[in-house]
């Protein structure tokens, strides 16, 4: 049993999986974004705090000379990457541990350094008129834009291992629930083929809903199987109830013939009658065939059956009819030999004098029937085609029911369940049947598997 990829990542639970990850995604992005936001402007209030402390320290100097001394001490055991101080006295003198600059790209730090090389990152500045000469107090931003990393980290961290643990059981949940889903389809497709005995089976360990879904389908076919076998019954009662009197009214019509009495008329209408009766015999006759082999029980008489002698042996048995009918018959048959099937070679016979007396009395003269073999290491088809009419694509499951025919004016000879013990002669051999549009015309395939 496969189970496709993309019918998982369709299924319920990846997708509630998939949901809730998205959701404690959200939550959590949210939820460290307003804590980076807080601590952030926490840490930029401290440090504007910081700033302004630092700023009063400076006002306290009582002259230039004395603001330039302490800048300049400040300076030595002040890294500028940290902490930049700048003072341009009034004598148009710098101190400090680096030179803020304006150009046209806007303010940058220069270090003391050979080649006065930029000092990189952010900076808050506080910048003030004292005592006659500019003041310039910046502290790096850095432990901010590392807070921010360490943000992205933290939300990577919990949030990877988060949406794998969650995808992961959703896979496995959806792998889990796919394969009680496929053995609740699979059993409905063998229901809804005929085999009316498919079950569910036991659904110890499924989840609650997958199994009160699979005890619902498996009460369903009991139903159905309970109904149709009722039906079969019903059927196969009557048939063998009013095979006896339709004996004897056979008996009583063939004495009545032999009456020399009898007007031309009479005899006329007993003609009529005796071929009527014939024709309720034969349906009797089809409706027990089809309720023993319904049954089972050909399965005991199964022995390794040659399609390709067999369909040689019918093809020359019906091609002087089918040629009398003004119809053509093709027997395209493989020269290899052909691996045999496992059947009643009887029943398979009836198969296919069904479909060829089918395909000769629902076709106009003119009309070419083929019968044709083809095998492969899977399967052996077996096929009986013919360009008539065909069968319209809405009534070819209908055609299969017994009684059911496609002329409703009764005018073409037939009783309505040629087809029917075609169905049930393949269903017992385990044989898919399909019809098919031949373009123009009908094809009916059996494939027997290997």
């Amino acid at each position: 049993m496969t189970l496709s990829r993309a019918f998982l990542l369709r299924s319920m639970p990846i997708r509630l999986a998939a949901g809730l990850v998205l959701l404690f995604s959200l939550m959590s992005l949210l939820g460290l974004l307003a804590s980076y936001i807080y601590t952030q402007a926490s840490f930029e209030q401290t440090l504007r705090a910081d700033l302004t402390q630092d700023m009063a320290g400076f006002r306290a100097a009582p002259s230039a000379a004395a603001l330039a001394s302490l800048v300049e001490a400040e300076a030595r055991s002040t890294d500028p990457e940290r902490v930049v101080l700048s003072y341009f006295a009034p004598n148009g003198r710098h101190y400090g541990n680096a030179l803020v600059a304006r150009d046209a790209d806007g303010y940058r730090i220069l270090s003391y350094l050979p080649g006065n090389p930029e000092i990189e990152g952010r900076f808050l500045a506080l910048t003030t008129s004292l005592r006659g000469g500019q003041l310039t107090v910046a502290r790096s931003l850095a432990h901010i834009d590392a807070l921010r990393d360490a943000f992205l980290n933290i939300l990577g961290i919990s949030l990877l291992p988060t949406v794998l643990v969650a995808l992961s059981g959703g896979l496995i949940l959806a792998r889990r629930g796919a394969r009680h889903v496929a053995v609740i389809s699979e059993t409905l497709d063998q229901v809804t083929s005929g085999n009316l005995q498919a079950r569910v089976g036991d659904v110890a360990g499924w989840s609650d809903d997958l199994a009160r879904i699979g005890a619902k389908v498996d009460q369903m076919a009991r139903s159905q199987e309970d109904a149709v076998e009722s039906l079969r019954q019903v059927s196969s009662d009557i048939a063998h109830d009013l095979k006896t009197p339709i004996q004897r009214a056979a008996v009583h019509l063939d004495d009545l013939s032999q009456n020399p009495d009898l007007s031309q008329d009479a005899r006329a209408q007993l003609e009529k009658a005796q071929v009527e009766l014939d024709g309720i015999v034969s349906i009797f006759h089809a409706l027990l065939q089809l309720a023993q082999i319904e049954s089972g029980s050909p399965r005991a008489r199964f022995a390794a059956v040659d399609l390709s002698e067999l369909c040689q042996t019918l093809c020359d048995v019906y091609e002087p009819a089918i040629a009398e009918n003004g119809q053509t018959l093709i027997c395209a048959l493989p020269d290899a030999p052909m691996r045999p099937v496992m059947g009643d070679r009887t029943l398979l016979g009836q198969v296919l004098a069904n479909l060829i007396e089918n395909a000769m009395h629902h076709t106009p003269q003119g009309t070419t029937i083929s019968i044709a073999l083809s095998q492969s290491e899977t399967h052996v088809d077996l096929s009986v085609t013919d360009n008539g009419p065909g069968i319209p694509e809405a009534e070819r499951d209908l055609v299969l029911r017994r009684l059911y025919r496609l002329d409703r004016s009764r005018l073409t000879p037939g009783n309505g369940l040629g087809l029917s013990l075609v169905a049930g002669i393949a269903l017992v051999h385990d044989a898919t049947l399909t019809l098919e549009d031949a373009a123009p015309g009908l094809r009916v395939r059996l494939r027997f598997s290997a």
